[in-house]
């Protein structure tokens, strides 16, 4: 998710629990191989085995729309020691549309198979390729044959966002269409899109058929989510759950460390934004963040945000 779960926040999330995989904001592919530097700079994870501080794997996503230029990247990019590498057909963004790239190819799948099948080739066999697409461009018609070019190309995994680029992110997400999708290919599929609870967990699971969730803005706006979704099923199965809920109190050194690390690696500029950001996507959980919020809203102080969570902390 561009420019929100980047490094620092998928270092926090994971440190909250419950998340086994994480996937990296897209690395934007055009005609060019890109130094090491540029995979480094947006998965730093790279620096630590391909895993965040907390040791949860991470996957380092690419986004282009020329086979060979893919190929040529992820080669690169493999040699670094990402725990994976995923090819993203599903992003939405107009600016990344009119360029051929994302969820645009969902009109061409020959040209899916391609990038996938090129990339497969370029990388060594024991790295892992997947792919996330939505169900379609303006719609979900070619939903099947998209599925199938991936998973026939040489993907092990797909990820399904089960909406269409023309629905966005509107509800609702249409999870029986991932059914669809699963019962035609042969590989595993991540059913993704509007999991806000564990009730819409639970509901995703049966309307998909699918085991493994992913989870996005749902994690960011409540980072025990995943753990709670694992503790339902704990339960379903007459297990007792092995975590408890996060609350706020348990947040509230989340927030002060991911405050620390905006400090410390991204650009000052961008540093009271970024935690206002995240603050923004709580308020959907936590009252107490709806406060903080408002509170901070007209802050850009450095020194103020300190004193403030300074405070937080202490309570």
């Amino acid at each position: 998710m561009e420019g929100l779960l980047d490094f620092v926040l998928r270092d926090i999330l994971t440190r909250a629990g419950g998340i086994d995989r994480c996937v990296s904001e897209f690395i934007r592919i055009t005609d060019q191989l890109l130094p090491e530097r540029v995979f480094t700079r947006i998965v730093p994870e790279l620096h630590n085995g391909g895993r965040t501080l907390a040791g949860v794997p991470v996957r380092a996503q690419l986004l282009g729309s020329d086979p060979s230029c893919m190929a040529d990247n992820a080669a690169r990019l493999a040699g670094l020691g990402p725990a994976g590498i995923d090819l993203n057909f599903g992003c939405p963004a107009n600016v990344v549309n009119r360029h051929g790239g994302g969820a645009a190819l969902l009109d061409d799948p020959d040209t899916i198979a391609a990038i996938v099948s090129a990339v497969r080739r370029s990388v060594p066999a024991h790295v892992p390729v997947s792919a996330k697409m939505r169900l379609g461009y303006h719609d979900d018609s070619r939903a099947v044959e998209c599925a199938l070019a991936i998973a026939e190309s040489g993907a092990e995994e797909l990820v399904v966002h089960a909406r269409t680029k023309a629905q966005a992110y509107r509800p609702p997400a249409y999870w029986e269409r991932i059914a669809d999708i699963r019962a035609a290919v042969r590989i595993p599929v991540v059913a993704n899109g509007e999991i806000w609870t564990v009730d819409d967990a639970r509901r995703c699971r049966q309307a998909s058929g699918c085991d493994m969730l992913m989870l996005g803005r749902g994690a960011v706006s409540d980072p025990g989510l995943a753990l709670a979704i694992k503790a339902d099923l704990q339960a379903s199965v007459g297990a007792v759950p092995d975590t408890a809920p996060i609350g706020w109190p348990v947040l509230v050194p989340l927030l002060a460390k991911f405050w620390l690390l905006v400090c410390t690696r991204l650009d000052a500029r961008s540093r009271a934004g970024r935690l206002k950001q995240w603050l923004n996507f709580l308020r959907r959980r936590f009252p107490e963040a709806e406060t903080a919020y408002q509170q901070l809203k007209g802050i850009n102080d450095p020194a103020l945000i300190d004193a403030w969570l300074a405070g937080v902390v202490a309570r």
